[in-house]
């Protein structure tokens, strides 16, 4: 069966999350809806990395297995965004075959979040895509708690337990970012664990409150399950931003180590 391609864009606030539940809206949900309508059968897609109810996306990757004979054409995609959100807040914004090898999922070699926070008054403006902290963030301690999580580690502590997954990630790049009121979080790692961005970027707002020492925050890595410690940020303020794949001749190969390093469980958010 031929394998498309879809990349996509959505606002999580209309979601339920990405994974299918049975009489809520979601993401996964009303894609397969869609495509069944289109290629008269159903269908099952595959997701770089499954957001939670409320985390938006801007570079969200999926696959799919089609028939022999659909067409791809460039007005596939608005027609499976209509079909799907006719609200508008999930689009298509493109589609073709993958290449051969290629899995949505287990072929990604990184994964890259943005969270978004406002200090001071509450911006209306901001309300649905930027978490609120009313008072003072110290940012310079912020940088330093985030130095000290960059790196092959367990992040047992900021990850919510899923029998049978490994919460050893490479957390690649944790970096904050500050104009006026505005604090961003630019997060990448080869995957993450259920909850562990939030986990991370709370964890980080803690030391810049002054709640959590430097030296508390860096310990959380020496903890074997999911702490308290660590708080968890809201969702609403979380975007997955994009996907990396291996060149077309790496797909297959990346795909089989992790499928051997990580359980189908293992989820993101």
């Amino acid at each position: 069966m031929p394998r498309l391609r879809l990349d996509l864009a959505y606002d999580g606030g209309g979601f339920s999350g990405w994974a299918v539940q049975p009489g809520l809206r979601t993401c996964q949900g009303e894609l397969e809806r869609a495509l069944a309508t289109i290629v008269r059968e159903p269908v099952r897609i595959v997701v770089a990395g499954r957001t939670d109810a409320g985390v938006h996306a801007s570079g969200q990757v999926t696959h799919v297995d089609v028939p022999e004979g659909l067409e791809v054409v460039p007005r596939l995609a608005h027609r499976i965004s209509r079909l799907a959100a006719p609200e508008g807040d999930l689009v298509v914004r493109a589609v073709a075959l993958a290449p051969r090898g290629f899995d949505a999922r287990f072929s990604a070699v990184s994964r890259s979040y943005r969270y978004r926070i406002v200090t001071g008054p509450a911006d209306p403006l901001e309300r649905r895509t930027a978490a609120h902290v009313p008072g003072p963030l110290d940012v310079d301690a912020m940088r330093r708690a985030a130095e000290a999580l960059v790196g092959l580690r367990d992040f047992a502590a900021f990850c919510k337990p899923r029998e049978g997954a490994t919460t050893i990630r490479e957390l690649r790049e944790l970096a904050w970012t500050q104009d006026g009121p505005l604090l961003t979080a630019s997060l990448t790692a080869d995957a993450f664990c259920h909850s562990m961005v939030r986990a991370i970027v709370s964890a980080c707002v803690r030391v810049g409150e002054g709640r959590m020492g430097l030296a508390e925050a860096a310990a959380l890595l020496d903890e074997r399950s999911r702490s308290a410690r660590t708080g968890l940020m809201p969702p609403h303020g979380l975007t997955l931003v994009s996907v990396g794949y291996p060149p077309d001749e790496g797909l297959a190969a990346q795909a089989a180590r992790a499928r051997a390093l990580r359980s189908a469980d293992d989820v993101e958010d």
